[in-house]
């Protein structure tokens, strides 16, 4: 048991080493495939985009008069919320 095996140091030795370093590639390899699955998603992602564009066209006046009419409507709703609801506090307040 006092006799140290200088081969069996070295062989474990070189074994932690190599193990150390095909951990460290692998983590590297591994980095690597998934920015390319990244940047190859990303770019079929875009040229899809790129197809589904349009080209600009103008903007129908009549939908503009709706949404501005549709947008007064709202503001008038949420104008009478508004009143109800302080009027309701009013009321609980002097009662």
């Amino acid at each position: 048991m006092n006799e140290i095996d200088y081969q069996q140091v070295i062989k474990w030795v070189i074994i932690v080493i190599a193990a150390g370093f095909l951990g460290q590639f692998g983590k590297s390899f591994a980095t690597y495939l998934i920015e390319r699955a990244r940047k190859k998603k990303a770019h079929a992602a875009s040229e899809k985009l790129e197809g589904s564009i349009s080209p600009p066209t103008e903007p129908d006046p009549r939908k503009a008069m709706s949404d501005t009419t549709e947008a007064q409507s709202k503001a008038e709703k949420k104008a009478g919320k508004a009143l109800v609801k302080l009027r309701k506090k009013e009321k609980d307040r002097f009662s």
